[in-house]
């Protein structure tokens, strides 16, 4: 349920067979608010704060000037955002200048990301990189699989092959787009204009996903996520709804079918990023919301 003026009002409608008609669905959300508790890592680099989905994982770093952090052998595509100041990423013996205010994507292998500048920076990996789940600060918090959560599939290599690819998030917003989407074989990532807070109560956008979390990173700013777990015929799947009021940094990872929906309560600039693994069809089905789309193809 979307409020008219919400561009995702215009995405198809759910599945047929909603996972809503069915039981034994119930998980807990998974909230880690970085700025009152302590990092999961402290080493020369700076401070770091990892915290994970069923297919995704976020490493939200307070780096040293000229911190790096080395892969030495990832096994898959990653993502590294950099709010603020800018970073050099080491690939195939080739370094990239990335500029900060971008978003960038980073092969498979072995790679280092550099931080000239210190300050925030922001890795999302999937949960193939064991190493860093068991680093997690909620890393028993997936013990009982999510047996409604397909298995992590990789959307189709890169067009022109692999490279570190990246891309500004100076893009003005536009009517009828939502926010702004990037995507790699392995992620989505949204990272949403900053509203000034806060949202007007009378527009917000109530709705669920059938079979995929939602990871929300919140950069900036103050925010409410409401949460509501639906009644089945299972009572043991019943849960009393949930406000949940986190600052930032903070992240949030939303179960399905939970009904969601969040409020920026922040006085001044809000920054949520949106992260799903892997890439969302509705929102790659929609034309011209995926910015860097003519990178990274769509599955046949």
């Amino acid at each position: 349920m979307y409020d008219k003026s919400d561009p995702r009002a215009s995405l198809a409608a759910s599945k047929p067979a909603s996972m809503l008609n069915q039981t034994g669905l119930v998980a807990e959300e998974q909230a880690a608010t970085f700025y009152d508790s302590a990092p999961q890592l402290t080493d020369a680099s700076g401070r770091t704060w990892l915290h994970r989905g069923h297919n995704f994982l976020v490493a939200y770093s307070l780096a040293e000037p000229g911190a790096e952090f080395a892969r030495d052998a990832q096994e898959d595509e990653y993502c590294v955002l950099l709010p603020q100041n800018g970073a050099e990423i080491l690939w195939n013996g080739e370094t990239v200048q990335v500029p900060g205010n971008s978003i960038a994507f980073v092969p498979a292998g072995a790679s280092r990301v550099t931080s000239p500048e210190g300050g925030e920076l922001v890795r999302l990996f999937t949960t193939r990189s064991a190493d860093l789940v068991a680093l997690c600060g909620n890393a028993r918090g997936y013990d009982v699989p999510r047996s409604h959560i397909p298995p992590l599939q990789d959307w189709p290599a890169p067009t022109g092959g692999w490279k570190v690819r990246h891309y500004s998030l100076d893009v003005a917003p536009e009517p009828g787009r939502f926010g702004r989407i990037f995507r790699c074989t392995t992620l989505m990532v949204n990272v949403l204009d900053p509203f000034d807070g806060p949202r007007d109560p009378s527009k917000m956008s109530p709705h669920h996903h059938d079979d995929f979390e939602q990871g929300s990173l919140a950069l900036s700013g103050t925010f409410t996520h409401y949460l509501r777990w639906t009644w089945t015929s299972d009572m043991a799947d019943w849960k009393d709804d949930k406000a949940l009021e986190m600052g930032a940094p903070s992240m949030l990872v939303i179960p399905p079918p939970v009904i969601h929906t969040t409020r920026a309560t922040g006085a001044g600039s809000n920054l949520l990023v949106d992260i799903f693994s892997p890439p969302r069809e509705d929102f790659s089905a929609k034309p011209g919301w995926v910015l860097n789309a003519d990178d990274y193809p769509i599955p046949a």
